[in-house]
This record gives C-alpha cells, structure tokens and sequence, in this order.
C-alpha cells in the first residue's frame, strides 16, 4: 500500500483591492507545489468558511497533488457580486506568484481553479475572466454548481424536497447578486454566471460532478454540454446516490472492501494530467 501524502497548511493573506483577504493554503508533500488549485467553498454565497471546508480541502491536495489555496472570499449580504468573484481572482494573483519547481515547469506554478456548490459558481466566473485577460489557466473543477438563478431546470423540481429546493436558491441568488452587468476597471465583463457569457470557447478545460439526486445536476449536464459544443475539453461525472454537499461527505465501502471514492478524491485525481512532470524526476 502507498505512503499517503503529508499535507501541511497554513494560514495565509492574500492582497486585494479591498484589503487583506484570509485564505488557507495546503502543501502536499515536500517542497513547492508544481500547481497551485484556488478553491471557493459552497454556502449559498452567505455561509461556510476556509475553517468548515478544512478537511475536505486537505484530502483535496492529497489527492490532487496540487497546492490548494482555500478562499475566505467575502459573502453576501454584507457585499454583493462581483466582489466574491474579483476575490478569487485575487487569490488566483497570489497563487501564480508562489514559488515553484522551475526545473519542471519555468513560467511559473500551473494554475487551476475550482469550488463547490455556490464556490463552483464563482470558479466558473473566475475561468471567463482569465480567458478574456489572456490569462493562462490549466482547468476549472466544478463540483455541483448552481447556474441558473431561475432554477428553472426539470431537476430543481424532480426531487423538490431535497436541498436545496429552488425557492431556497432563488432566494440565495437574490442575496448573491445586483441587478446589472458589472464591468472591472479594465473593461473586462465580470458575470454572475456562466450562462451570461455569449461565447464559451476558449475557456480552460472543465471537470465537473454532480450527483444524480443533485437538484443542480441538470444545470452542470447544460453547462457540459455548452462547452462541449464551444470546442473546451469537458470531463463529467454523474455519482449515483448522490445528493448536494457530496464535496463535504467521505466516500462508502462495503465490508471487506476498500471505500468508494469520494468526489473529492475523483476530482482530484482528475486533475494529475495537468501538473507537470521535471523532466529529471522522469529519469
């Protein structure tokens, strides 16, 4: 059986227009990370915390093999959008400044960016905003995000007793964002939701999960199929039995077996194509 990998963290804050933002950063292994993966928690917009999600992002970086820097951003309703998303891109800033193994990769840490829930909402915001910079990304990791604030889709009413019911969204939505198209000082759209963006292509290669029980799933299948059809790499997985918050919940076994993977643990598998290799570690 393999070894399995050390994870240390710290606390650290990351520079923002608004001031100092508080963020948990996890190191897998010894030395600097090859990737540095920014997470946005879930919470509805208006709840959770690097603290409550620690955990999940520790197994996160085990798994990964990536740093994974945990956002403190800013929640409604004491601020509205953008400012949750111009947070994460803040953070995404602070990750490519860290230091790095140059021999495997000498531009600097490979940068991906991801969340759950709301916090996958805001990664996906985050993903347009660096296209549309020309600011290179290696992927977005989408776990289960809401992305139409009418909840409209046949999932939000196939199971309506199950979290989050749509009036609990829509009302989550309301708090989240302000009426209009908020524009960063440079021009550039910062949208509340992908489904705002007219154009998908060249965006970073997605990986994305929901569970079949998920009353999002349904938004993540369309957004899947969206950038499919704009030409961006997608990698989808549907968990069986799944409900919300599965990022959060450890994965099951049986008796006798080793247990199931959890999502967490497939998306950050999912993310080993993307970290480099030094070419002397190869040999």
């Amino acid at each position: 059986m393999a070894t399995p990998t050390v994870v240390s963290w710290e606390q650290v804050s990351v520079p923002t227009a608004s001031g100092p933002l508080p963020a948990r950063a996890y190191r897998p292994g010894t030395g600097s990370p090859q990737g540095w993966l920014v997470w946005a928690h879930g919470g509805s917009w208006r709840a959770g915390s690097a603290q409550d999600w620690h955990g999940a992002t520790a197994e996160l970086a085990q798994h990964s093999g990536f740093g994974v820097l945990s956002v403190d951003y800013r929640l409604a309703p004491d601020v509205r959008h953008p400012a949750m998303v111009e947070d994460v891109l803040s953070a995404l800033t602070w990750a490519g400044e860290q230091d790095h193994d140059r021999s495997a990769q000498p531009t600097g840490p490979v940068l991906a960016v991801g969340g759950d829930s709301a916090g996958g909402t805001l990664a996906a915001c985050a993903a347009l905003v660096r296209r549309d910079r020309g600011l290179p990304l290696a992927a977005q990791v989408l776990a289960y995000p809401p992305l139409d604030p009418a909840c409209a889709a046949a999932s939000y009413h196939r199971f309506p007793d199950l979290f989050p019911t749509a009036s609990y969204l829509v009302a989550a939505w309301q708090d989240y964002r302000l009426p209009g198209r908020p524009v960063a000082p440079d021009g550039t759209r910062l949208h509340s939701t992908p489904f705002e963006a007219a154009d998908l292509s060249g965006l970073a290669p997605a990986v994305l999960a929901t569970g079949d029980l998920d009353p999002v799933s349904d938004d993540v299948h369309h957004y899947g199929q969206l950038l499919r059809a704009a030409g961006v790499e997608v990698t989808l997985r549907e968990f069986r039995q799944t409900g919300h918050g599965a990022f959060l919940q450890p994965g099951r076994g049986g008796p006798g077996r080793q247990p199931a993977a959890s999502m967490r643990g497939w998306l950050g598998r999912a993310l080993h194509p993307f970290l480099p290799r030094s070419p002397l570690k190869e040999l």
